[in-house]
């Protein structure tokens, strides 16, 4: 039999490659001379990075930009052999960059991100695939858009400081001198999740309060990214703040659409599409996916689902392997899967699962590929 393996990394405890080598090794305790192909898996959040430079010809390229308050950091991205580029903005633009008693939502800038896609460009990139999880920002791509060459004004003609707090001072938008590159460059956002910019849903409200907003913080930004969207509809004649997605990373999906001509699209597929995954599933057997937690939000955009998907159209069976399964999780998928089982029971603390992931997911592995296909 033909082996592939597809795993998400398990949050906390394992990257998708160390995850993949664990189910190898339970498969060759079953079969010494399986023939095994491993390949990434990630859906675009963090970590997708180092994902695909773990199991894919490329290399990684830092540049120094500035973080969310405007300091210079190391950010890291990856370019493919193919050409493409693969972007995370938490590394320039993420929560976990600055200190929890720093994070200041109101002057957290998208810049830093802007910063690395036109370092792609300079090298000759003209497909950049972005993840856009883990922001400290909610400038709606403000920042991103002026390290691209936008300019923003307030009314009285100077140019606006960093940060969703200053863009209810917004009067006009010059995009003369955005990269025009831009134009003949595929950009796709790696993107699972469907806010809209503004209103109750909206980016402030919904992901505000974990970058620190305050109730009134809260109320000033939702203002705010109003405001910026209406004068991006007058000075650009786009729209795209109601758009599935437009919200996320504190309103960069927006950003990214009017000012970069960006399509959001679900990050496994893009990564699996990166991947060629479709290809490598022609003389497959079986196929072994799995992540830390399996519940009812599996189905919005997760690895494992992505990967079931396409294994499904190609009639391929897919076991899934992950830390916990809940009973939710378990119904949600009904007999879809060829099996669903979990390396540790709810009975198991999760700190000491997580300590003994490795044995854990290889002593799972071992035991239902010997049940399934060895008794």
């Amino acid at each position: 039999m033909k082996y592939l393996i597809a795993a998400d990394s398990f949050k906390g405890s394992l990257t998708s490659m160390e995850a993949a080598e664990c189910m190898q090794e339970g498969i060759r305790r079953v079969f010494p001379d399986a023939d095994i192909r491993m390949m990434p898996a990630a859906d675009g959040g963090e970590g997708t990075v180092a994902t695909v430079l773990a199991g894919m010809d490329g290399k990684a390229v830092t540049e120094t930009v500035l973080d969310p308050l405007g300091r210079p950091i190391q950010a890291t991205f990856a370019i493919l052999d193919t050409g493409e580029a693969v972007i995370e903005m938490a590394q320039a633009s993420g929560l976990l960059l600055i200190d929890p008693k720093e994070r200041n939502v109101l002057s957290a800038s998208t810049y830093g991100t802007g910063q690395l896609i036109r370092k792609a460009l300079d090298m000759g990139c003209r497909k950049i695939c972005i993840g856009i999880g883990g922001s400290a920002t909610n400038d709606a791509g403000a920042g991103m858009a002026q390290a691209l060459g936008v300019r923003l004004f307030a009314a009285d003609g100077s140019e606006l400081p960093p940060g969703g707090g200053a863009l209810g001072k917004l009067e006009r938008i010059d995009c003369s001198d955005l990269d025009p590159r831009l134009k003949e460059t595929d950009i796709l956002v790696m993107c699972d999740v469907n806010n809209p910019l503004c209103g109750p849903e909206g980016a402030s409200h919904i992901y505000g309060p974990q970058k620190g907003a305050t109730s009134d913080m809260i109320l000033l930004l939702d203002e705010n990214l109003k405001h910026f969207a209406d004068i991006v509809e007058k000075d650009l004649s786009v729209s795209a703040r109601d758009f599935p997605g437009a919200g996320a990373a504190g309103g960069l999906g927006m950003g990214l659409m009017c000012f970069a001509g960006a399509h959001l699209v679900r990050g496994v597929d893009a990564i699996l599409d990166l991947a060629a995954f479709d290809e490598k599933l022609e003389d497959i057997d079986v196929v072994i996916t799995g992540e830390g937690k399996l519940d009812h939000q599996t189905m919005r955009g997760k690895v494992i689902f992505g990967v079931l998907e396409r294994c499904e159209k190609q009639n391929i069976p897919v076991i899934a392997i992950c830390g916990r399964v809940t009973d939710p999780g378990r119904q949600a998928f009904g007999k879809r899967f060829r099996a669903i089982v979990a390396a540790a029971d709810e009975t198991v603390p999760l700190d000491l699962a997580m300590k003994n992931a490795k044995s854990l997911l290889t002593g799972t592995t071992e035991r239902i590929i010997r049940k399934l296909y060895a008794e």
